[in-house]
C-alpha cells in the first residue's frame, strides 16, 4: 500500500470541519512523537475564550487509549502516512497525539476506533498469531490492504473497511493542520513584504500568460 494509494481516497469534503483542532497548528515500530501542543501550558490562548482554554487543558490532562492501543495508532498512522521524500511520517507530525485528544473532544469516536483497534488485532491474532503491531511489516501490510479499498474488500471485511476509513480521515486532518503536512502539499501562506506575481501556469490557464502588462 503506497502513500498516495491511501489519500487518494480523501477529498477535502471529507474531511469534516468538526474534526479540526483548532489549537493545532516502513519497516519497524514507530515511537508516538510529541504533538505540537503536549501540555496544558502550551496551549494557543490568542482570540479564545477563557472557557475553551480550561476545557482543552482538562482533555489534555486526561487519557484515554491504553498505551497498547497507542501503538497501534501510531503503526497504522505511520502506514497511512509514511515518511517520504517530501515530508516527515505521521507520528513526526504528531498525529496519535491529535487522535488522543479528538476522541475525549468529540467522544463519538471512542468506541468505533476502541472497537476498530481490537477488531486489527484479532484479525491478526487470527491470521498470524499475534497483535497487529508484532507482526512484520509484510503482515501489517497483508491486513490493510485488505480494509484500505472498499471497493475491492472481501466479505467479512465491512467492520475493518469502516474502522480503516475513520482512522485514514483522522490521521490525514490531524497531519494536513501542521507545519509538516503544510509543507508537504507546498503551502506556504502570506510571506510579508514578498510579491512575485501571478504564477505562470495561471497566467497559461487563463490565456494571457504572453500579454504585454506594461
Amino acid at each position: 500500500m503506497k502513500r498516495r494509494d491511501s489519500l487518494k481516497f480523501i477529498g477535502v469534503g471529507s474531511i469534516t470541519a468538526g474534526l479540526l483542532w483548532e489549537s493545532c497548528k516502513v519497516d519497524q515500530t514507530p515511537t508516538p512523537a510529541s504533538p505540537v501542543q503536549t501540555t496544558a501550558d502550551d496551549i494557543i490562548t490568542a482570540g479564545r475564550e477563557a472557557h475553551e482554554i480550561e476545557r482543552d487543558k482538562k482533555l489534555l490532562g486526561e487519557t484515554f487509549f491504553t498505551p497498547e492501543e497507542m501503538a497501534t495508532i501510531a503503526v497504522l498512522a505511520d502506514i497511512i502516512i509514511p515518511k517520504d521524500e517530501v515530508s516527515g511520517s505521521a507520528t513526526e507530525a504528531g498525529v496519535p497525539d491529535f487522535i488522543e485528544f479528538i476522541v475525549k473532544d468529540l467522544p463519538e469516536h471512542q468506541t468505533p476506533l476502541r472497537g476498530g483497534l481490537r477488531w486489527l488485532d484479532m484479525e491478526c491474532y487470527g491470521r498470524f498469531e499475534k497483535a497487529f503491531v508484532d507482526c512484520t511489516p509484510e503482515q501489517r501490510l497483508q491486513v490493510v490492504d485488505d480494509i484500505a479499498y472498499p471497493n475491492k474488500a472481501k466479505p467479512g471485511m465491512e467492520a475493518g473497511v469502516t474502522f480503516f476509513n475513520r482512522m485514514r480521515d483522522l490521521t490525514a486532518t490531524g497531519f494536513y493542520t501542521t507545519e509538516i503536512g503544510f509543507s508537504d502539499i507546498g503551502y506556504k501562506g502570506n510571506t510579508p513584504n514578498t510579491y512575485t506575481g501571478v504564477p505562470d501556469d495561471v497566467l497559461e490557464a487563463f490565456g494571457v500568460k504572453d500579454m504585454n502588462w506594461g
